[in-house]
């Protein structure tokens, strides 16, 4: 017979199966963790509301006329800055001055009539006494008496008559003198002319309405005029302070800020144009959203540069609270605990360990807050943990 074959089995011997076992363990199926942190660190922090607005000058005055004509002189131009009582314009004065001459005529004429019935009432007193003295020697009729007594009352009474009429005309020559005076047209207040909105040679009637001619403006002092939403209105409040950007406001260091207090917040929204202001606005129908309803802010601010000019957009920014040189730790990274007392949870990395703590934080917005208690400058705020297997990455199906 022949022999049997023998197979011969290879076994590994334990020690090295477990070596191999814990070796595969390590390389592709322990778990790493992964903690990102943040410096907590110190800077300033401000909590704004934001709006957009335009800039107005905070004095200023619309000039017209309250005489009609044609203007014949235009003594100003845009731009030009004007001293209180300057002439600016000077409208034909030829239809007044006709009516000053016409009133001066009038009351000339009053004047001599006056006259001419004072002497006529001096002669009836003379003739009055006569009879009087006559008909203390029966040398005169009653009526003789009485007829010379009403000759006296009339002349009188015509002398009364012709004094109201001349008081009559010294009011009207008074008012042609205005109007007369309404021809040339001097500056009320000393400013700016920041609009002209008429030319020489043109007609004015002033008869039902003033017509507007130029405005002046004092750009000293400017006004901003904020529109702000109904839903951050209740947050702003008159005499907070404000600061705002505009695009003409770029330096080399970034946008120039202005700043100013809250001098004014309009109680009623502005009323659209064509809308009676005493209705209400039209309900929101079904199916349908309503427009933001957008409230008045006025903001003043200096101008003494001469920078902001009238009508320029401006970016507006309300400081409802603000820290400077706080300690900061990021919002997203804090677990709110209690929103009412604004304490929160944070977690910090000390050496190897992870450790919890109650914040406590004031101003704060998306972004940061500012801690008051709970976390010292310095401290590894944790921000991310992350679990991955050692082998994650190494292969790829």
């Amino acid at each position: 017979m022949p022999p049997r074959s023998r197979i011969r089995r290879f076994a590994l011997p334990p020690v090295v199966l477990a070596a191999f076992i814990i070796i595969l363990w390590a390389t592709f199926f322990r778990t790493e963790r992964h903690i990102d942190t943040v410096t907590i660190g110190r800077g300033n922090i401000e909590l704004t509301v934001t709006a957009l607005g335009n800039l107005r000058p905070r004095s200023y005055v619309d000039v017209g006329a309250q005489a009609s004509g044609a203007i014949r002189r235009i003594a100003v131009q845009p731009g030009d800055h004007v001293q209180k009582g300057q002439l600016l314009v000077e409208i034909d004065p030829s239809i007044q001055q006709a009516k000053v001459d016409v009133d001066q005529a009038n009351l000339a004429g009053l004047k001599a009539q006056l006259a001419e019935q004072q002497a006529n009432r001096d002669l009836a007193w003379q003739q009055y006494e006569r009879q009087r003295k006559m008909a203390v020697d029966g040398a005169t009729r009653q009526e003789d008496i009485q007829t010379a007594h009403a000759a006296l009352r009339v002349a009188v009474a015509s002398i009364d008559n012709l004094r109201a009429q001349i008081d009559a005309a010294l009011s009207t020559l008074k008012g042609d003198q205005a109007q007369l005076g309404y021809t040339r047209i001097y500056a009320p207040m000393a400013g700016t002319v920041v609009t002209l909105d008429a030319r020489e040679g043109q007609t004015l009637n002033a008869t039902y309405q003033t017509p507007t001619i130029l405005r002046i403006a004092d750009l000293s002092h400017m006004t901003v005029w904020t529109e702000v939403s109904e839903a951050d209105i209740k947050r702003v409040r008159t005499g907070m302070p404000v600061y705002f950007t505009t695009l003409s406001g770029q330096t080399d260091t970034g946008p120039r800020r202005w700043t100013g207090t809250v001098r004014q917040i309009l109680p009623a929204p502005p009323t659209p144009a064509g809308q009676d202001p005493n209705t209400a606005p039209p309900a929101p129908t079904a199916g349908t959203s309503g427009k933001v309803v957008l409230y008045t802010v006025l903001v003043d601010v200096d101008n003494a540069d001469g920078a902001l000019m009238p009508q320029m957009s401006a970016q507006v920014f309300f400081i409802v609270a603000s820290a400077e040189n706080a300690i900061l730790a990021p919002t997203p990274s804090l677990q709110p605990v209690n929103l009412k007392q604004d304490t929160y949870a944070a977690k910090i990395l000390s050496g190897a360990e992870v450790i919890e703590r109650k914040v406590k934080i004031g101003v704060h917005d998306r972004l940061n807050a500012q801690v008051l208690s709970g976390l010292s400058e310095g401290d590894s705020l944790v921000t991310a943990i992350h679990e991955t297997h050692a082998g994650a990455g190494r292969f790829r199906w």
